[in-house]
């Protein structure tokens, strides 16, 4: 089976579907990163970007991923790039991969850069042809999901549990590469933090460790 895990940013993989990753890949799955964005100058400096850059594919090569893209779309002013070459792009990757199961962030995140990569990558996962992907789950990304205004359409409920007990410890290894995104617990993007939501999502099914997902669609 292929998978395809798209994130907006450098590390919203592995803090929102990091166990799933291992987990796949162990069980002789394929997995493909797609990270979106990049910073741009002058609000993100270039050093800081290939920083970014690189703790991602080293994070991703731990967990096994097989192949990680970046997109080079600008961080945090998606609205001003055209939405047709928006959607193309992400439409390309798709077509590309042709991944059988497919990850997106929540669409009621705080960061628009997510609500807009959701909207790009569900008109790529259209269920037309034959090849469409099969699954499409919504993962949640701690200091993004949880922090809009709350309302019922902002909200993450959800509806899948991924047992990541085993993998853990090496969600939190590939986190623990991201130097420059890490804070000090209680910061939402802390080590403490994943590791906490974890075994919440995990107790909330009788299990030491879980990811929890949304279920948008699967076609049987």
């Amino acid at each position: 089976m292929r998978v395809l895990v798209v994130a907006p940013h450098p590390d919203d993989e592995i803090i929102g579907v990091g166990g799933t990753i291992a987990k796949r890949v162990k069980s002789g799955d394929e997995v493909y990163v797609c990270v979106v964005t990049k910073g741009i100058e002058p609000l993100f400096e270039k050093d800081f970007v290939e920083q970014g850059r690189n703790e991602c594919r080293t994070a991703d090569k731990l967990l096994g991923v097989k192949e990680t893209f970046f997109l080079d779309f600008p961080a945090v002013m998606l609205e001003t790039v055209p939405r047709h070459e928006f959607n193309a792009k992400i439409t390309e990757m798709v077509q590309r991969i042709t991944p059988d199961e497919v990850y997106i962030p929540h669409r009621g995140d705080m960061q628009i850069d997510h609500q807009m990569v959701v909207d790009a990558t569900m008109v790529a996962v259209r269920p037309r042809g034959k090849n469409y992907p099969k699954r499409v789950y919504a993962y949640e990304t701690l200091s993004e999901t949880g922090w809009n205004i709350p309302n019922t359409m902002n909200e993450f409920i959800p509806t899948v549990y991924e047992d990541i007990t085993e993998e853990l410890e090496l969600k939190l290894k590939a986190m623990e590469i991201f130097k420059s995104q890490l804070a000090p617990f209680p910061a939402a993007r802390s080590i403490g933090a994943i590791e906490a939501l974890a075994k919440f999502r995990g107790a909330t099914v009788s299990v030491e460790a879980a990811e929890a997902f949304s279920l948008i669609r699967e076609v049987k």
